[in-house]
């Protein structure tokens, strides 16, 4: 999730667990705990390999077998010091455990695939239930927050930060309910073009969780399709859309290739420009413009190799990508239609 998000989010939860008493001072400091695991991006900064800067986010600071370390060592850290977690340890040490754990579990609902088990090498989970944007799931949580700051040790501050809690969980459970909603329409079709068991993965559109998109892999590309829970009402439909398979196979052995391919579960789509392999990651934007594209290898004698990886800017108008998606929530495109 965005870090404003994470600021609120880890703020109410540290305040529902803290004495009443150090409420205010357990908003600050669930604000700061949850922010911290994001705190890779300042050294990753260093790396000039965009594709490992990528990649190695959320990985070591979102590792569940990590963080535990972490906590213990800020709670005996404070602990020792005096002051607040020497007065009431145990309610300290579970928001400061909470804070620290919630922060990559909620990552893991979005699209970009937070490394949970490192340093096992499991795939990133993505669940694609959440945009890294939502305000709506973001509102339960500065609510509460800001209710708390103001009521100090009143019941008014308690009962505001489990409401906030409460809801924040639930809109997270509607974007679960959503997604099956979506993805079972999207199975009929699919099987209906033979292509019921393609990989493939569903995920809102930015800032929502009414409009979905569905992109399924093909031998030669793969399919996109969109589907609102307002407007749709007939089988979903998909656009194919073609990829370099046999370029994007012949490159397999570059290293970058490989570590994008298990990065983004193999959701790409491969072009050849000018004699050089650009790999553009499916999950985050739509046809045809995509946040993550990268120069990844270069076509040599006698096959391909490495180049040093470098990211395409984004072309995206976001102003026109907010109207055309609140335009296609409310309407259903004509049969045959530009999906906009």
């Amino acid at each position: 999730m965005d870090s404003i998000t994470h600021l609120f989010y880890g703020g109410a939860i540290a305040a529902a667990i803290a004495p009443k008493q150090h409420r205010r001072a357990a908003l600050l400091a669930g604000a700061a705990l949850n922010t911290l695991p994001d705190l890779d991006v300042i050294p990753l900064v260093l790396f000039a390999d965009p594709v490992a800067q990528m990649t190695s986010h959320r990985a070591a600071t979102h590792s569940w077998f990590v963080l535990p370390f972490v906590a213990w060592a800020l709670w005996a850290w404070f602990k020792r010091r005096g002051g607040r977690v020497a007065q009431s340890p145990v309610r300290w040490w579970w928001a400061i455990f909470a804070c620290l754990m919630s922060h990559p579990l909620i990552d893991s609902f979005t699209i970009y695939g937070t490394q949970l088990f490192w340093p096992l090498p499991v795939r990133p989970l993505m669940g694609g239930s959440l945009f890294i944007v939502d305000p709506l799931f973001t509102l339960p949580w500065f609510a509460a927050c800001v209710v708390a700051w103001f009521a100090r040790e009143s019941s008014v501050g308690r009962r505001a930060l489990l409401a906030g809690v409460a809801l924040g969980t639930a809109y997270l459970g509607w974007s679960l309910v959503a997604k099956a909603l979506v993805e079972r329409e999207a199975q009929r079709s699919l099987v209906a073009m033979g292509l019921g068991v393609a990989p493939r993965f569903s995920v809102p559109t930015p800032m929502n969780t009414l409009l979905w998109r569905v992109v399924a892999m093909t031998p030669d590309g793969y399919v996109e399709g969109f589907r609102s829970l307002v407007a749709d009402r007939g089988p979903m439909r998909f656009r194919r859309h073609a990829s370099d398979a046999t370029v994007l196979d012949a490159a397999r052995a570059v290293p970058t290739v490989q570590r994008l391919t298990w990065f983004n579960h193999g959701f790409q789509k491969a072009e050849l420009r000018d004699g050089e392999l650009v790999l553009s990651d499916l999950r985050m934007g739509s046809e045809p413009d995509y946040f993550f594209r990268f120069i990844v290898a270069e076509h040599g004698n006698p096959g391909w190799r490495a180049v040093p990886p470098r990211q395409l800017p984004a072309s995206r108008d976001a102003g026109a990508l907010f109207d055309a998606t609140w335009r296609r929530i409310r309407v259903e495109p004509a049969a045959g239609a530009g999906v906009p």
